[in-house]
């Protein structure tokens, strides 16, 4: 009872730091772990599945809101599509623990330069519409695979990556939102294959993270861009260091 309740909670928790800021997702796996006594590829496998609903969820939200950009969204989703299975594949057959120490590097150094870039886009994108899209893309598919390969959400390095070629961290978030949607089901048609999901358990973890999300999204929309953006700076930090700490103890 108390591990169901702990989980509940860890559920609602992860939920509304997806809604409010579309990082989040990385606290999942090492709780089913912890609290489930699964291993980590359990663990990945089922958190990964439960994000193709929190997205789906917070994409809704943001969508009625007029906060999804689906100029945006597509080309973003299509990077995703095309590498989240092949994540999740390298993820049941490589040892990860080099490559989870390659994306807490990147994660780190995102986090640090989005909390210190203050209102200004960092990384600068091409004028072409056609080049912006490719940029896009590449966005989707680095965060697809890493989202496959870690069981993470993959908003984590999208939205912070968006941020920092100069939109708007609400936008950002939302097509975040529809990324860990199109990512967590790419990368999970690879876990039917190589990793077993307990659905039940999933299901009663998607409930709440759910309600998690729809109270984050509502949060965000109410909240200063500015605020938000140091938040998902602070937050891409964290998930930095919990990632080396992962790495480490693989």
């Amino acid at each position: 009872m108390l591990t169901h309740a702990g989980l509940v909670l860890v559920s609602i928790a992860i939920g509304v730091l997806i809604g409010a800021a579309g990082v989040g997702g990385f606290f999942m796996p090492p709780a089913l772990m912890l609290l489930m006594n699964m291993d980590i590829h359990q663990g990945m496998a089922l958190s990964l599945f439960t994000f193709i609903f929190t997205g789906a969820a917070g994409a809704l939200y943001f969508h009625r809101k007029g906060s999804l950009d689906w100029t945006l969204v597509r080309p973003v989703c299509v990077g995703a599509a095309a590498t989240g299975y092949a994540g999740a594949w390298t993820g049941h057959h490589l040892a990860t623990a080099s490559l989870s120490t390659a994306l807490a590097a990147v994660i780190l150094v995102v986090g640090m330069t989005m909390s210190g870039a203050g209102g200004q886009a960092v990384l600068a994108l091409p004028a072409g519409p056609r080049q912006r899209r490719l940029i896009l893309a590449a966005i989707g598919a680095l965060t697809g695979f890493f989202s496959g390969l870690t069981g993470i959400g993959g908003q984590v390095l999208s939205v912070p990556l968006m941020v920092l070629c100069g939109y708007p961290v609400l936008t950002a978030i939302g097509v975040g939102q529809m990324l860990q949607t199109i990512g967590a089901l790419s990368g999970s048609l690879a876990n039917l294959r190589y990793a077993s999901i307990d659905y039940g358990l999933a299901a009663f973890i998607v409930v709440f993270e759910i309600a998690g999300v729809l109270a984050g999204a509502i949060l965000v929309h109410r909240l200063d861009g500015a605020i938000v953006k140091r938040v998902v700076g602070g937050l891409c930090m964290v998930a930095g260091c919990g990632f080396i700490l992962r790495s480490l103890q693989a």
